[in-house]
């Protein structure tokens, strides 16, 4: 893959792995990262920035497996992420190593409230380590990116400065974060318009955002950007990441899709110009939105834009009159653009494993012969349910059966008594990881409460449910219901996911996945959430030898 810019495309830099990961609850583990970064690659990103290497061996294991399964040489950049030291850029580069193209990305804050109360170094000092930093970055790749952290509130002059003398000492993208979601569009456009009037050697580097949506404006912000001349957009699938979450791939793309033609000129096209602003596949956009959603176990709320289960939906007569006589009355892009399928009716109970797989493979699942067996058997089971089944409960047999957490307690039965006069009591009977099959009962509020006290009597590990979510994947009494839940383990969250016919069955095996990932990180001993890390971490002193640790 060609890292220098065609002057009139827009790269795709998707955090999604790294920023994005930083969703309280949304921690990946190696094979989840990998599936994501697969389909990102599949998606058309331009860079995937799959981790931090030297914040925990679980980072440095998933950067490196990406590097060598998906930074294939006709593959996206593969990008690690580093504090402006030795120690973490030296890890970063043996993490991305084995990409066919790979990037370091180092940041150092430039803003004065940073600098003098968490850094507490002076701007010379900063500059200096700025500058020395790329060039250590750069003996290792050629293709660096430097971010100044907290650039928007930086004083213009110092950070015209820091800029230029990362790009002498080798950055090619310098990318300017908004790190607390604090700018306007207005102030943004501004910021990227000074950089260009201000830097002197700003041609030789690409210019690259990154923003927080703390006031809702992350892609507003990027969209001035464009017109103002940053060529890379840094996003995450849904918007997620720290607090209010980043900038949503999905809503730049298609704005910039649907809108090309007034974007265009900023781009130096023709008004006219049908050529596509970015690389992205759009219509692999629905699918990479549920299986973030899926594994990261946060939910889509349902009037998101371009994702969201109302996106296309019109209830309104007006509105439902207008779309029947023609779709552009109402909608101004296509559902399937985004791939939305119209949900018709593929398989039955007489289809058969190859019908099946031709089918997945159709919408883009390529399974293992062991997965396909393990979706198969759900599919028979499922078809002798429904006699409708549809794409999206397909889709959801597979995420429930080949992105699971570690099977070490396995649910094998859940039976539930309730109603109105009755006291909810739920009896459960799980494998534990020995082999032995144990049995308990527990009574509470509802079923779904009778079941969790009856698991945890098996599964004596300490947890509290901070979330429960159920939703329906389509239409219908018979439809399958997902259930996404949340639990905490000291500042640990761990979330679990599962879909059923049944919500009473799926509201078990979702806790049991989640309560198998916890049980999973306690065998390993490995901090999680603590190991977790923004552009908003101090430079370390630390020596030349130090080794990637925790």
């Amino acid at each position: 893959m060609d890292t220098q810019l065609q002057p009139d495309r827009i790269i795709i830099f998707d955090t999604t792995l790294r920023d994005g990961e930083q969703s309280p609850g949304a921690t990946l583990n190696v094979d989840e990262k990998l599936a994501i970064a697969r389909q990102l690659a599949r998606l058309g990103v331009d860079v995937i920035e799959a981790g931090f290497p030297y914040s925990s061996p679980g980072d440095f294991e998933a950067v490196q497996k990406i590097a060598q399964t998906v930074g294939i040489p006709d593959g996206p950049i593969i990008c690690g992420l580093a504090r402006a030291n030795r120690p973490d850029i030296k890890a970063a580069a043996e993490a991305v190593k084995p990409a066919a193209h790979h990037r370091i990305h180092t940041f150092i804050a430039t803003s004065d409230i940073h600098l003098e109360y968490k850094l507490r170094k002076t701007r010379a000092e900063v500059k200096a380590i700025a500058a020395d930093m790329v060039a250590y970055a750069k003996s290792f790749v050629d293709d660096v990116e430097f971010s100044p952290e907290d650039a928007v509130r930086s004083d213009p002059d110092f950070l015209y400065e820091v800029l230029e003398q990362a790009i002498s000492a080798g950055a090619t993208t310098i990318n300017i974060p908004d790190t607390v979601g604090y700018t306007t569009p207005t102030e943004f456009g501004a910021l990227i318009r000074g950089i260009k009037e201000n830097v002197p050697n700003i041609d030789q580097a690409i210019i690259s955002v990154h923003g927080h949506n703390d006031l809702g404006l992350a892609v507003a912000n990027f969209l001035e950007a464009v017109k103002n001349g940053a060529r890379q957009l840094e996003c995450t699938i849904n918007g997620i990441g720290e607090r209010a979450g980043n900038a949503a791939l999905e809503e730049l793309v298609m704005a910039l899709h649907v809108r090309r033609q007034y974007f265009n000129p900023f781009l130096g096209r023709p008004v006219e110009s049908e050529k596509p602003l970015t690389k992205i596949d759009t219509r692999q956009l629905y699918k990479t939105s549920r299986l973030v959603s899926t594994l990261t176990g946060m939910l889509v709320q349902p009037n998101k834009a371009i994702v969201g289960a109302n996106a296309f939906a019109h209830e309104s007569g007006i509105h439902q009159d207008g779309v029947l006589k023609n779709k552009l009355t109402y909608e101004i892009m296509d559902a399937q653009s985004i791939g939305l399928t119209d949900n018709q009716i593929v398989l039955g109970k007489l289809s058969g494993r190859n019908a099946f797989r031709t089918r997945l493979k159709e919408l883009g699942f390529d399974l293992t012969d062991q997965d396909l067996n393990k979706a198969f058997v759900r599919f028979k089971e499922l078809a002798d349910k429904k006699k409708e089944i549809t794409d999206w409960d397909l889709e959801a047999i597979v995420h429930d059966e080949t992105q699971q957490a570690p099977d070490l307690f396995r649910l094998e039965r859940v039976q539930v008594s309730c109603g109105d006069h009755a006291c909810p009591t739920a009896t459960v009977t799980l494998r534990t990881p020995d082999g032995q099959e144990r049995t308990d009962a527990a009574i509470g509020t509802g079923p779904v409460d009778a079941i969790y006290k009856a698991i945890n009597r098996v599964v004596t590990v300490p947890n509290e449910l901070i979330e429960f979510s159920v939703q329906s994947v389509t239409a219908g009494i018979d439809a399958i219901g997902e259930v996404t839940i949340r639990l905490r383990n000291g500042d640990r969250i761990f979330s679990g996911h599962s879909a059923n016919t049944d919500i009473v069955v799926a509201s078990a095996q979702a806790y049991v996945n989640a309560l198998n990932r916890l049980f999973s990180a306690l065998q390993q001993q490995e901090p999680i959430s603590a190991q977790k890390s923004e552009i908003s971490v101090e430079p370390v002193k630390v020596s030349e030898a130090t080794p990637v640790q925790s």
